[in-house]
């Protein structure tokens, strides 16, 4: 034994979980099926988190909604492209809908538990996301948030055309952001730009620099809640619960506005100066090639821009809060509500895309009133529920699992917007009850393919998560993915299958994990179920385990609990890798000091199932297939929620037995055939 053994917290030192919980994962487009990324960096620990969450503050409390992006520009430019280059003749639906169906069928293989995962265009959801959609969109009219502003959009004079955000290639105007796939509007990194700053356009249409036309849109009036977000992200820097990266994202947009102007223009600017707005003059710092030029406001900045324009003086400009764009004019989107008599516009997909999983939660509980089942029949769920209690109330927490380059709309936009939908209230945050709630953003750093940034668009394609399949149990690939700490910074994703440089006797990273599941897990549980027709006729032995390991067992339970709450599951997956080792070892030795001694062997066994128990408890929403077989196996007349509930989890087995099973102090468990597997090897692995 060690130290940890008489480190058990007291009870009362445990963190607070909410009375209800939602979770949800960052949508995917419905251009395409699902890579190693969507699975690794979002969709696995969403679903290890709401599995916990069920667990620990049960089912019927729980909900985890996610569903196919239906919108946006990546779709309909993956349209055209597959109707000219393939001869595809369905309509821009059946494309999403394939896509979707692929979508639903990977997450099943990977033991995605969501309960409800349609689309915002296609199914039940899609209705009422168009009405969630127009009730949104007039209260922040209402509020006097959504102004029309015309801006220039990119027009290809070659094909007569207006190009969506996705039909037009550039490099990245923000000044230190080097990616060279930036589009219309937003780069592959995240940053938020206005599509005339774009540097280099290119139309995908016709190869040729488009021009810019004037359209009307709705914005958002992002920027006036800079003051409110400020205090947003100094109460998460205080809570000690949001990840670095999420707090540092949003600061970096939380400054005035800025132009950043080559040092070879210096002389220039200082002819210019007092022709410009007010403004604040900073040299370049060391190292760097550009002066800057600091304004309070976006209209100032953008009116010094014009008189750098005009005497082709060379800028560009750093991040800050922009008007976010509501409307487009693409076709294929969300119908905008008519404002002001303007007709014929559509929606943005990215601020619909935010509201999207509130209409997901609509969907799914009225589906489950009407008595229809969904993703996952024989959920338990309160009579009565309704989107509200999972969205505005105060005792709900809500937990997004998202990517970071999506902190900028998740963290900023959606705060913003949440915050200003209340009718009669200043706007504000935390919201208050009746009130959409404010996220808990949950932001992994990317997961890189072969120490590279992998990207659809770029050289090196990420793998399909179904091509993962072909080499790795769904088991093995969560617990690497878990393990991995991309809450803390970008992580390699090095497959030795698919690494043309892994020598034939190099370790395959991704096994790391997996054979503690397939060796020492996997050994613990075979050893119990043999041993119990070995030694005591086919029973489980009830009764009290080993004071010393149930101590273990105390602390490890309430130090996962804790890393459970700070959702940091990479700690949990090396804790659960130390217990199980410690509960193999156990076994080992302990058995082997019982010798032939029947009584003191059936001690051991007693106190190896207790530790099969708490073991396969914790490692439910990491192996949920497993898990359940163990459960299978141990033939207690119980559900699987009852058995992995937290409400019972420092207790024995009696506590799941019939009276005349702890009167006569054994319980019946299923024989275990010769070589059974609890957690298999891939058979590829077996060659």
């Amino acid at each position: 034994m060690d130290s940890r053994t008489t480190d058990v917290r007291p009870l009362s030192a445990r963190p607070h979980f909410p009375k209800r919980a939602l979770v949800t994962a960052g949508m995917p487009y419905g251009n395409k099926g699902l890579h190693f990324g969507h699975i690794g960096g979002v969709f696995v620990p969403a679903d290890a988190y709401a599995r916990f969450l069920r667990d620990r503050i049960g089912e019927e409390n729980v909900l985890f909604v996610c569903g196919t992006d239906c919108y946006g520009s990546p779709i309909d430019e993956g349209y055209r492209r597959l109707v000219e280059t393939e001869g595809f003749d369905g309509s821009i639906t059946d494309y999403v809908q394939h896509n979707h169906d692929a979508q639903v069928a990977t997450l099943h293989a990977y033991s995605i538990s969501c309960d409800i995962f349609e689309g915002s265009g296609i199914g039940a959801s899609a209705e009422i996301h168009a009405e969630m959609t127009d009730w949104i969109i007039r209260r922040l009219y209402e509020r006097g948030y959504l102004h029309r502003i015309a801006t220039a959009q990119f027009f290809d004079e070659e094909v007569g055309s207006f190009l969506n955000g996705r039909q037009v290639m550039g490099h990245c105007p923000v000044v230190g952001c080097k990616s060279e796939h930036a589009y219309a509007d937003e780069c592959d990194l995240g940053h938020q730009y206005l599509p005339v700053d774009l540097i280099n356009p290119i139309s995908a249409l016709s190869g040729k620099r488009p021009v810019m036309r004037e359209v009307a849109n709705w914005y958002f009036d992002l920027p006036a809640f800079r003051a409110l977000l400020q205090t947003y992200v100094d109460e998460l820097a205080a809570s000690g619960t949001v990840r670095d990266v999420v707090r540092s994202t949003i600061d970096e947009f939380l400054v005035d506005p800025i132009i950043y102007v080559k040092s070879e223009f210096e002389d220039a600017y200082h002819l210019l100066a007092p022709t410009l707005p007010s403004h604040t003059f900073r040299e370049a710092e060391k190292g760097q090639h550009s002066f800057a030029l600091v304004f309070s406001s976006l209209v100032d900045r953008d009116r010094a821009r014009s008189t750098l324009d005009d005497r082709d003086i060379r800028y560009r400009t750093g991040k800050a809060l922009v008007p976010f764009r509501i409307t487009g004019n693409i076709i294929w989107g969300v119908p905008a509500p008519i404002l002001e008599n303007v007709e014929g516009l559509t929606v943005w997909c990215w601020p619909e895309s935010l509201w999207a999983p509130i209409s997901f939660t609509r969907a799914y509980l009225e589906a489950r009133h009407r008595g229809i089942e969904t993703l996952n029949p024989g959920r338990t769920m309160v009579e009565g529920q309704r989107w509200e209690d999972f969205w505005c109330d105060t005792e709900t927490a809500l937990y997004q699992f998202i990517g970071q380059d999506n902190i900028y709309f998740y963290g900023i936009a959606q705060t913003a917007l949440w915050a200003a939908l209340p009718e009669d209230h200043e706007p504000r945050t935390p919201a208050e009850n009746g009130e959409i709630q404010q996220s808990l953003l949950v932001a992994n750093h990317h997961l890189q393919f072969l120490g590279k940034k992998a990207s659809s668009s770029g050289a090196i394609k990420p793998p399909m998560a179904d091509e993962l399949l072909d080499y790795y149990t769904p088991e093995q690939l969560r617990a690497h993915f878990l393990a991995l700490g991309l809450g803390l910074k970008p992580v390699s994703f090095a497959p030795k299958a698919l690494n043309p440089s892994a020598g034939e006797h190099d370790a395959d990273p991704v096994l790391k994990e997996g054979q503690l599941l397939t060796n020492v897990f996997n050994r613990l549980a075979r050893s119990c179920f043999y041993a119990a027709f070995r030694d005591n006729e086919g029973y489980l032995p009830l009764g009290v385990a080993d004071e010393e390991v149930r101590r273990r067992a105390t602390a490890t339970i309430l130090e996962y609990e804790r890393l459970m709450h700070r959702q940091e599951l990479h700690v949990v997956m090396h804790l659960m890798d130390d217990f199980i080792r410690f509960a193999n070892r156990y076994w080992s030795d302990a058995i082997k000091e019982a010798g032939e001694d029947i009584a003191a062997r059936r001690a051991v066994l007693r106190t190896a199932f207790y530790l099969l128990r708490v073991c396969t408890i914790l490692m439910h929403p990491i192996a949920p297939l497993g898990t359940q077989m163990i459960l299978d196996y141990l033939a207690l007349d119980i559900t699987a929620r009852e058995f992995f509930s937290w409400e019972h989890i420092f207790e024995s087995y009696e506590a799941f037995c019939a009276p005349h099973e702890v009167d006569s102090g054994k319980h019946r468990v299923r024989e275990l055939p010769p070589r059974t597997d609890f957690f298999a090897r891939h058979p590829s692995q077996y060659l």
